[in-house]
């Protein structure tokens, strides 16, 4: 029998699978192709939810006795963008320089093809695991996330799974295989703030009221004072203005609204409900403080909506999973690996509430960008770290 080895063909088959979110593509069916074989039991559920569209996920699991490791990741990627500034088709998987080209190289097909070739490397060697291993792998983590790694935790769960330690493969390392692994992530909050004005002619202000003044006195209360100075973990609580907007084509002409959005990404200083009452604190006192005009003193009309479900802080303090990999890391590469909290989210702000979970995975220099690539020595090395993991995890 003919097991998925290579990480190199295990990751070209998943790039000729234009898995460009929501769409399937086939990635999920020619993953399925590489775990059967290896005596993985596969199920793939579709999830849907009114006013998203329908997404297939991948579970397998090999089954044993002993702790539970769970893998998880995504097959979906995003668009190419403008395919003609590639040098090479985005979903040939064409290798140059020693690279391979394509659309998910790092983000995040690549470390599935790693750790799929690292399982199979394990199998051939004679060695079964010590216990239980999954693939949770989505078709929506670089979608809404809604019916996707959340919906399939709870499905997971709801047929009697529980994990003792997880991995997200997500491209941690900011330039060489063995520079990082995220042991948490900051919390996120979106929001959207509108003020309403009264329309009117430039030449009349005093017959209208324009509501970018009072937007601006709005903003500036969101930007300072700093929320925080860092923590031991974490990085300072940052909130960016993203957009600002009043849809106006003309110039000679106040307009009725105009709103501002926001992401915040808060440290562990914070909650998602005391974040939330802090800005709406901020933007309460300054819609009082309204003084940009003479003689006007009342309040700045203000609506303030939040986008989405929060993304909630976490840190992940089991000792074994952490620094087992560590030493994985360090046993293959030579490299001590920082312990980062940086960066975005993924979806590890999921998994996080039913294990112990971190994230390693590839370099991420080229992720969404045109011509997104990956060393092949690269996927060699990340294959033998998730092996020696594996064997060191299970003992």
């Amino acid at each position: 029998m003919n097991l998925p080895t290579d990480p190199a063909e295990n990751l070209a088959s998943l790039i000729r699978c234009p898995s460009v979110t929501p769409a399937e593509g086939g990635a999920l069916a020619a993953l399925a192709a590489m775990l059967e074989p290896m005596g993985f039991a596969v199920d793939r559920p579709v999830f849907s939810e009114e006013g998203t569209p329908d997404i297939e996920n991948l579970y397998a699991r090999l089954s044993g006795n002993g702790p539970h490791l769970m893998f998880a990741g995504h097959t979906d990627v995003v668009p190419v963008g403008d395919a003609d500034a590639w040098t090479h088709p985005p979903f040939a998987a064409d290798i140059r320089n020693g690279e391979m080209i394509g659309r998910g190289a790092v983000d995040m097909k690549g470390g599935i093809a790693c750790f799929v070739a690292a399982l199979a490397r394990h199998l051939a060697d004679g060695t079964r695991p010590r216990g239980s291993v999954s693939l949770l792998i989505t078709g929506d983590e670089e979608g809404p996330a809604i019916n996707g790694t959340t919906k399939l935790l709870d499905w997971a769960a709801a047929r009697g799974e529980t994990w003792d330690a997880a991995i997200v493969g997500e491209p941690t390392n900011p330039d060489a295989i063995g520079d990082m692994i995220k042991i948490g992530r900051r919390g996120s909050l979106s929001g959207e703030v509108t003020v309403h004005g009264r329309q009117g002619h430039v030449a009349y202000p005093h017959l209208a009221d324009n509501p970018v003044r009072g937007l601006l006195s709005l903003v500036d209360a969101l930007l300072e004072p700093s929320f925080d100075g860092g923590t031991k973990d974490f990085q300072p609580t940052n909130l960016e203005i993203t957009s600002i907007d009043v849809g106006n084509p003309a110039v000679n002409v106040i307009p009725a609204r105009a709103k501002a959005t926001f992401n915040i990404r808060f440290n562990d200083s914070w909650e998602a409900e005391t974040i939330q009452a802090e800005i709406h604190n901020r933007l309460d006192t300054a819609a009082g403080r309204r003084k940009y005009r003479k003689g006007r003193t009342d309040r700045i009309d203000f609506d303030l909506v939040w986008r989405d479900r929060p993304s909630h802080v976490f840190l992940t303090r089991d000792e074994r999973l952490v620094e087992t990999l560590s030493a994985s890391v360090a046993a293959v590469t030579g490299r001590t690996p920082a312990l980062s909290t940086s960066g975005g989210t993924s979806d590890a702000r999921f998994i996080k509430d039913f294990c112990p979970v971190v994230e390693f995975g590839l370099v991420g220099k080229t992720m969404h960008m045109v011509d997104e690539r990956v060393a092949l020595s690269d996927l060699e090395t990340l294959t033998r770290i998730y092996q020696r993991f594996l064997q060191d995890w299970f003992g």
